[in-house]
């Protein structure tokens, strides 16, 4: 395997990401950095002189997906440089290296030096450095510049890692223990966001409820979020994804106000059987998701409320599954995410017995995503005719035309408008559903 010595001679980069919004994150601050040095981001590998993948190892299908796609920038590009980031980069390197033609293999703590790599600074680092011992592994590394990427919402990375070792998941060892950026330093990116046009922000990260417990004087998200609301940095901020437990009053009622933050909240269950969410690891039972979904449909009526379903873990048998759908039936949820497990080396259920066979599982997740759009097409069409506030999207919709507004309780409704909308916050009314299964709406008073 080569080491990228000095600057690369072109000054063309391509960055193919997969996985979560926290790599989606580090991509565009990584693609930042290289362009304020002077480099262009093109959208084609086969353009490119330095190609970045980085990769995803949260189930065995995304790490395998991760090397296809090496594979596949490989054969589109063989005279580029190819660097290999993420989560398989941190857990697998040496399957990555048999791919052969690749250049760097970094892991979690060593890239954000890829820029200045590719760059000419380069600091060797072909396998990557343990997230998990050292001091290193417990410092928050994020961009000086607040990182924008190229869509009309911002991502903020305000917390990073996990130390809840769920059994099946392998996050923890790719990417350490948690630790979150410090308040301040959340505060002022907000502010650098809203002076570069910004009207939301997503804040993210692995486990973001577990921010600011790894401070030695700790503080809470829900601390957090009540000073953003008072200091009032940006119009909106949205919540990425919050466990169970870690969903508060204190954040339920800042959605309840409808001041900043959205009312919106994506919740992982992974499953409603309290048996198998106790093999799993998860600090909960059903009955308290139960109780925290009512609470929010009491206090917050119009807040759009996604789940993450994890089927066929080991143990998982009809009874455990049809709790799953019970569960979900019953509760106003409205849309689901639903996985297939996926065994992970490394992790205690790799090795449990009383595996699911791979033809039930995908039976049973197909089943759920039909219930999954059947509880969409709820939502969607008890929001027909209210009034809603959203953020229209850069990009026009590429068949009708239209503009695009995200609203805050996560509807996509086409509008008729003028580019001037762009960026820009409004009250929406979505009227109607078209044979094309899309809503359509109105902006009123653009």
């Amino acid at each position: 395997m080569s080491i990228l010595e000095k600057a690369v001679p072109g000054k063309l980069f391509y960055i193919a990401t997969l996985g979560c919004k926290v790599n989606q994150y580090e991509s565009d601050g990584i693609a930042g950095d290289l362009i304020s040095g002077g480099w262009r981001q093109c959208s084609h590998s086969s353009d490119a002189d330095v190609c970045i993948i980085n990769t995803c190892a949260v189930t065995s299908r995304a790490a395998m997906q991760s090397r296809q796609e090496i594979r596949k920038i490989v054969r589109s590009n063989p005279h580029a440089r190819i660097v290999v980031t993420g989560c398989h980069a941190e857990t697998e390197p040496h399957e990555i290296a048999k791919i052969g033609h690749v250049d760097i293999i970094t892991g979690h703590r060593d890239k954000f030096g890829i820029p200045s790599a590719i760059m000419g600074g380069y600091r060797p680092c072909i396998l990557p450095s343990p997230a998990l011992p050292g001091r290193d592994g417990i410092i928050f590394h994020s961009f000086p510049p607040s990182v924008t990427g190229s869509k009309t919402r911002a991502y903020l990375k305000i917390q990073d890692g996990c130390s809840s070792f769920c059994t099946y998941c392998i996050v923890p060892h790719a990417r350490g223990p948690s630790r979150s950026m410090p308040e301040e330093e959340v505060l002022n990116h907000l502010v650098h966001l809203t002076s570069l046009g910004y009207r939301e922000a997503v804040i993210t990260g692995i486990h973001v409820g577990a921010y600011g417990l790894d401070f030695s004087k700790k503080i809470t998200l829900t601390q957090l979020l009540q000073r953003i609301e008072q200091l009032n940095p940006i119009p909106r901020i949205r919540l990425s994804s919050i466990e169970p437990g870690e969903l508060t009053r204190g954040i339920i009622d800042m959605a309840a106000r409808k001041t900043i933050l959205c009312d919106h909240f994506h919740i992982p269950l992974q499953s409603g059987d309290d048996n198998i969410l106790q093999r799993m690891g998860r600090p909960y039972d059903s009955k308290l998701f139960h109780s925290l979904i009512m609470k929010i449909k009491k206090d917050v009526p119009s807040a759009a409320v996604g789940v993450d379903i994890l089927v066929g873990f080991p143990g998982e048998s009809d009874q455990a599954f049809e709790n799953t759908c019970k569960l979900i039936e019953e509760l106003p949820v409205t849309y689901l995410h639903v996985f297939p497990f996926s065994p992970r080396k490394g992790t205690p259920a790799f090795d449990f017995p009383d595996k699911v066979p791979s033809r039930t599982i995908k039976t049973r997740s197909a089943l759920l995503r039909t219930l999954g759009l059947e509880k969409r097409r709820e939502f969607e069409n008890r929001a027909l005719g209210n009034v809603l506030g959203a953020v229209i999207q850069e990009k026009r919709d590429e068949v009708t035309g239209r503009l695009t507004a995200l609203t805050s309780n996560y509807l996509s409704v086409l509008v008729d408008g003028g580019d001037g909308l762009k960026g820009k916050i409004v009250s929406i009314i979505p009227e109607k559903r078209k044979k094309d299964n899309r809503l359509y709406g109105t902006v009123q008073n653009p």
